[in-house]
């Protein structure tokens, strides 16, 4: 009897404030997808991290004029060395060939680069990628090395682009989360209000106060589960129109990870969870500190 009447009181209070409860739902929906979106990707930054900087290189490349001793005497450096995993030289023609192949979607740049244009080098891979300092010291300036590069320092810029990305996202849902739960408890406060004629009888003939605040905090965990359910809806569809379609490509080349469906139901709960709790707490603090139930 006590479930059904709990039960029956949520539903009205739903009923009667609906364009509120609509309202309520939509902005915590809205909240719970940008923290859902964060968190994909801040996993989708960890899968590239673990990709990229395992394969990052250092490239060592030559002047135009160096010689065969020169040459030699760099590659036997790097045999020796106790920072190398491996090594592998490109001469002037592999390195047009893989440029060619690189841009071959853009013929105009690949007809205005001469073959001699790009240097020979060694693509070097080390056992420790951080330790790019000391291949760097090593070789730069050597008789034959024009430069070393390290792929790593474009991947950390790229990677402090898409953390300022991810940051972002959370930081949005944070402010969205912040205006969900205003709003949480401007509605509980008016359904309160709405039905303190009811809630006085209850208390009259002896009902505590936790029976009459339950009705009201369960309708608040309701819209913010809701908000969740709409929530996954909205990282389900990111998925199918954005990521599957629009990304496709980069997917393909093994540019940047796929996001699964593994990867969205194991956010689904934490974004649930966040939204009943957030909404029970947001109701159930309004309705200790500014109503008399």
């Amino acid at each position: 009897m006590r479930a059904n009447f709990i039960v029956s009181e949520v539903a009205t209070g739903l009923r009667r404030n609906s364009t509120m409860t609509i309202a309520m739902i939509i902005t915590t929906a809205i909240s719970l997808g940008l923290l859902g979106a964060g968190l994909l990707i801040a996993g989708q930054i960890s899968q590239m991290k673990e990709i990229y900087y395992d394969k990052v290189q250092v490239s060592i490349f030559l002047t135009d004029d160096v010689t065969d001793t020169q040459r030699d005497e760099i590659e036997a450096r790097l045999t020796g060395s106790s920072e190398v995993q491996t090594f592998l030289y490109e001469s002037k023609d592999e390195a047009y060939e893989r440029f060619r192949l690189q841009f071959e979607a853009q013929p105009e740049l690949v007809n205005s680069t001469p073959p001699d244009a790009l240097p020979e080098s060694f693509r070097v891979q080390l056992l420790n990628p951080e330790r790019y300092d000391v291949i760097a010291q090593e070789f730069a300036g050597s008789p034959g090395v024009e430069s070393v590069k390290d792929e790593g320092e474009f991947l950390d810029r790229l990677f402090g682009l898409l953390n300022g990305l991810r940051n972002g996202t959370i930081a949005v849902a944070i402010v969205q989360a912040l205006a969900a739960i205003l709003l949480i408890s401007n509605t509980i406060q008016l359904a309160a209000f709405t039905r303190r004629t009811e809630t006085g009888i209850m208390r009259l003939v002896g009902a505590s106060r936790w029976y009459t605040q339950l009705p009201f905090i369960l309708e608040a965990a309701l819209a913010g589960l809701i908000g969740a359910l709409l929530a996954f809806g909205g990282l389900v569809l990111a998925k199918v129109l954005f990521v599957d379609d629009t990304l496709a490509g980069p997917i393909q080349a093994g540019i940047i990870p796929p996001i699964d469906w593994a990867s969205i139901l194991t956010v689904t709960p934490i974004i649930a969870g966040c939204g009943v709790v957030l909404a029970s707490l947001a109701a159930y603090v309004t309705l200790r500190l500014y109503v008399r139930l």
